[in-house]
């Protein structure tokens, strides 16, 4: 689906919902460029310095920390192992111009009180940690999965228990902790029903466009609105059907209402990083980083330029 075909779609099926006054392209909204980063989920095998020397090349603003050298657990990557390794690739980042727009944590907050849970508590506060030192203002968490065997209610009272705990554990610090939609946790109610309750500044979403659509079909006019309140940071890819099972492709050259999305949030005022998740560490048969990279930004200032 080419960008003009999808604009053309979005108008003619959100005119009548949102009026012309969102719609308008000549809004100040509109003339805030967009903040660009990418994931290093998207790039396994690549060094910090390489990692800082694209972004840079490419004209991307940020980068969101996933793992690096196939290393997850950011805290003890070479580079973030030692203070004056912190302090080094701040600096780092800093003269090339890039930010860091988040880091990725792998914890999960559904796990009842035991060692799975004291782990992902104990890795959240790591992070945490971490991104502090690197001037860094966002740590992603999971809230992960809905056991079978338990209540819903009572794993979402353990996912709001967990991000109020590492929500505490910032207090004071520049960062605070958002909350993905991911795993099992990607309605729009049960997420609301989350944060809602939650009712703490350090606390926010990572609103993954592709993730909610790809299992719930809610379009972005209906998600947006209700998760627009906790929306700190974004999630930006695209996927196509392949023999009956979903490939990720560059983002306009799928299925997702991608660029709906991203209407929505350029005219709703949203100021933060627009991610490229590109996953080539989960998934090896896609398109390699040294292309996907370049092409990401080439898609979003062609976007803003419509």
């Amino acid at each position: 689906m080419t960008l003009r075909r999808d604009r053309r779609e979005f108008l003619r099926t959100t005119t009548g919902l949102l009026g012309a006054g969102l719609l308008a392209f000549d809004t100040p909204a509109r003339k805030q460029r967009m903040q660009l980063c990418y994931t290093t989920l998207g790039c396994p095998d690549w060094s910090f310095d390489k990692i800082v020397k694209v972004a840079r090349e490419n004209n991307y603003q940020g980068i969101e920390i996933r793992g690096i050298l196939r290393e997850m657990d950011l805290p003890k990557a070479s580079d973030f192992s030692a203070p004056e390794r912190i302090r080094s690739a701040r600096k780092m980042a800093e003269d090339a111009g890039i930010k860091f727009a988040a880091l990725g944590a792998s914890a999960a907050m559904h796990h009842p009180q035991g060692p799975e849970r004291d782990k992902a508590i104990d890795e959240g506060k790591r992070f945490i940690d971490l991104a502090q030192a690197l001037g860094c203002p966002y740590v992603r968490v999971f809230p992960n999965n809905l056991p079978k065997d338990r209540e819903k209610a009572a794993t979402f009272d353990l996912i709001r228990s967990g991000i109020r705990t590492l929500a505490e554990h910032a207090k004071g610090s520049d960062v605070s902790v958002l909350m993905e939609t991911h795993g099992e946790v990607v309605l729009t109610a049960d997420i609301v029903d989350i944060m809602k309750d939650i009712d703490n500044p350090k606390a926010g979403l990572v609103w993954d466009i592709v993730n909610m659509w790809s299992v719930t079909k809610e379009m972005p006019i209906t998600v947006y609105p209700k998760l627009a309140p906790w929306i700190k940071h974004i999630h930006v890819k695209d996927y196509k059907m392949v023999n009956g099972k979903m490939r990720y492709c560059y983002v306009g050259q799928g299925i997702a209402p991608v660029f709906q999305a991203l209407d929505l949030l350029v005219n709703g005022g949203y100021k933060g990083f627009y991610g490229f998740e590109w996953e080539k560490l989960w998934h090896p048969e896609i398109e390699e980083p040294e292309e996907a990279m370049p092409y990401y930004v080439r898609v979003m200032r062609g976007f803003e330029m419509r």
